[in-house]
């Protein structure tokens, strides 16, 4: 899904923007090209003095002993206090069952019934339904672009020449390079910002977009690197408590979720294209599909009578517009 200047539009190839990320150039505590963290070694010494020699070389090596235990135990104390794996802290995964609603073109009250909502990263999250956070990973933002340009060049996907790299479809976007592992821990220092801002606003979960975005690089960027920064974006969702979707690239298949981390995962028409199956054979009932009314191309009723949908599918306009404009759908089954 992404947005122009008069609303939201949806693609076959599934990029997507959402409002504008503040890029927020605060200092994190961690540095990613896997995780990094530092940790202060914290030691201990004493002196004694004994008379008796046979007695003081008894006693120094107990003390010692005593320390080297001490020492060993506060700093396995300091690594499992400092250091996260994916998954090791507490979130809620996407449920198996329920409504969702795909509110990317601004946030309004949830039909009745929607237990499930997804706003951008900017807004707020539904009040009492489990919310996903929308940010988007691989590529910048139109409004975005000198920011990244002037503090974050080295994380722009350059040609031979030095020139960015644009979406093809999208010339106004320009790729993050994930190629190495320098550029892709400034890219997830960057999105840490968002990612954190998620979470202390109250969302459940956070999806990244464009994850497929090495498919329109001209072969500049790779399937692997991509998968790298999502690794790495993951464990930043985890660390803050948020479960962790992956939009779209079925043709990840089951390795997706295996070499990430990813808990869920948030489709756009894989019924219309014939993907759903990808995505469930991954994720099982994690998975909520959309699809748009203005290339469905059949009846609503017999895409929920489809025994190869995913369960929490659901049928939304094109530019997901709110309630209050005319051409506003939502549907489900």
């Amino acid at each position: 899904m992404r947005a122009n200047g008069c609303g939201w539009r949806s693609r076959r190839s599934r990029e997507a923007w959402h409002l504008r990320e503040v890029l927020d150039h605060r200092s994190v505590d961690r540095e990613f090209g896997g995780v990094r963290t530092t940790h202060e070694a914290i030691g201990a010494s004493s002196t004694s003095i004994i008379a008796c020699e046979d007695l003081g070389v008894r006693v120094r090596t107990i003390l010692g002993a005593a320390a080297m235990v001490v020492v060993a135990v506060i700093g396995l104390a300091g690594c499992a206090a400092g250091t996260a794996s994916p998954g090791s802290s507490s979130y809620t995964n996407l449920p198996t069952s329920g409504i969702p609603d795909y509110q990317l073109g601004g946030g309004y009250t949830p039909p009745a019934g929607v237990t499930i909502v997804e706003r951008d990263s900017t807004n707020r999250p539904a009040a009492g339904k489990y919310s996903i956070c929308y940010v988007n990973g691989f590529q910048t933002q139109p409004g975005d672009a000198d920011a990244w340009l002037d503090d974050h060049a080295s994380a722009i996907l350059r040609d031979d020449d030095g020139n960015p790299v644009s979406d093809p479809g999208w010339p106004d976007e320009m790729l993050l390079d994930t190629t190495t592992a320098a550029a892709r821990s400034t890219i997830t220092k960057v999105l840490t910002t968002s990612i954190a801002r998620c979470a202390d606003r109250g969302f459940d979960a956070v999806e990244f977009d464009n994850l497929d975005s090495w498919t329109r690089s001209h072969g500049a960027l790779t399937r692997a690197g991509n998968l790298a920064l999502a690794r790495a974006l993951v464990e930043v969702g985890h660390e803050h408590g948020l479960a962790v979707g992956q939009k779209n690239t079925p043709q990840l298949g089951a390795s997706g979720r295996k070499s990430t981390g990813f808990d869920f995962v948030v489709a756009e028409e894989c019924v219309q294209y014939q993907e759903c199956s990808a995505y469930t054979k991954a994720y099982g009932k994690h998975v909520i599909d959309i699809e748009y009314s203005d290339n469905i191309g059949r009846s609503w009723s017999s895409v929920c009578a489809d025994d190869d949908r995913p369960a929490m599918t659901i049928l939304r306009d094109r530019d997901l517009v709110t309630p209050s404009h005319e051409a506003y759908v939502f549907e489900h089954c």
